[in-house]
């Protein structure tokens, strides 16, 4: 069988070396004779786990002291309505900057819980951009200001921290986090679901500054409230342990191969690899603005809807998985988290070549 490479959106492909580490242990996890997922999550090895979890992701990201690291379940969405609850206070207000579908969802939800104010930052034209990203007249009269870095749907990824002041900044990392350098102290809170860079799909992370927990509004549900989660280390119930433990697999994988700073050089050589192809040629066409190109997600068209369903099925049929492009835009998307291999893109690229030799 020839190689597969998966170009999923989420769950995505994670790290060949990492699977095969989780196959050899999957029957006998420690010298246990068990699994990981069958042991207790606060058995002695389980919680050495998660402890060396932490220190993981807290050398990968320099993360201050006086930031909480929380392993939680039911993803961003889940998220989406916890902020507001911990954050938002009761007679208070937020602002969301919303560039795509998943910072107006993360906004409308937010509007359950209280006054939200909205502006969208995205420039819709010949292609999409990123306009003005200075909110520092305004920012501090809000709770806190949420933003998402990279719309996996529409490919636009921000690189520049929005200007907030002193505000409190919020950040959905889901398809960024551990892709590239960040200052983690700049923001108040950052989240992301597993499925793209961290792990499968079932775990979620929060890193939120001290002073911002513990101001939960009375009606939280205990699940969604930072400070029971942070007082019992992530465990108030029981933690989704497989996939806590395939995180903590992959923070190790990460600092063996020279942490985030290698970790953005590949992901910067594949982005740009495949983005020269697309503009060489007029073929195919990406619809974002070269300063706001995600390095995550690559999304593309022929302008043919037709053609695009068949570079789809015959992609898929030469083992290049998940091209297809969200319901909401159509067209082709490819993404390329950490896990995707050069040789990956180098591959979508040759087929790419010979697709549009066949069809132009």
């Amino acid at each position: 069988m020839s190689k597969v490479f998966n170009f999923s959106a989420g769950p995505a492909m994670m790290p060949e070396a990492v699977l095969a580490q989780a196959q050899a242990e999957l029957l006998n996890w420690q010298e246990q004779q068990t699994s990981v997922m069958e042991v207790s999550h606060r058995g002695k090895l389980f919680m050495a786990l998660a402890s060396q979890s932490e220190q993981d992701l807290r050398q990968l990201y320099q993360i201050p002291d006086n930031y909480r690291i929380l392993f939680l379940q039911g993803g961003a969405r889940g998220q989406f309505a916890a902020i507001p609850m911990n954050l938002l206070n009761d007679k208070g207000k937020a602002l969301y900057l919303t560039s795509g579908h998943w910072s107006a969802t993360a906004a409308k939800e937010a509007r359950l819980f209280g006054e939200i104010d909205e502006i969208n930052i995205l420039e819709e034209g010949e292609q999409l951009k990123i306009g003005q990203l200075d909110f520092s007249a305004i920012a501090e009269h809000y709770d806190y200001v949420h933003y998402c870095p990279n719309e996996t749907i529409s490919g636009v990824e921000i690189f520049d921290l929005p200007n907030v002041g002193n505000a409190i900044l919020v950040a959905d990392m889901s398809s960024t986090i551990l892709s590239r350098n960040i200052d983690i102290s700049k923001f108040g809170l950052i989240y992301a679901g597993a499925q793209k860079n961290l792990g499968p799909a079932g775990i979620t992370l929060v890193i939120v500054r001290d002073d911002l927990i513990g101001h939960a509004r009375q009606t939280t549900p205990t699940i969604w409230n930072y400070a029971v989660q942070a007082k019992a280390d992530s465990m108030i119930n029981t933690p989704p342990t497989f996939a806590w433990y395939l995180c903590a697999l992959v923070f190790k994988h990460l600092l063996s191969l020279g942490g985030l700073d290698e970790i953005e050089k590949r992901n910067l050589a594949k982005a740009q690899l495949l983005y020269d192809y697309l503009d060489s040629t007029p073929f195919y066409r990406n619809p974002v603005a070269k300063a706001n190109r995600s390095r995550m997600n690559v999304t593309f068209t022929t302008d043919n809807d037709e053609l695009n369903t068949k570079f789809v099925a015959q992609a898929t049929a030469a083992g290049l998985h998940a091209l297809k492009g969200h319901k909401v835009l159509g067209g082709m998307r490819a993404s390329i988290y950490n896990a995707m291999p050069i040789e990956g893109v180098q591959a979508l690229i040759a087929f790419m070549q010979q697709f549009e030799a066949e069809n132009r």
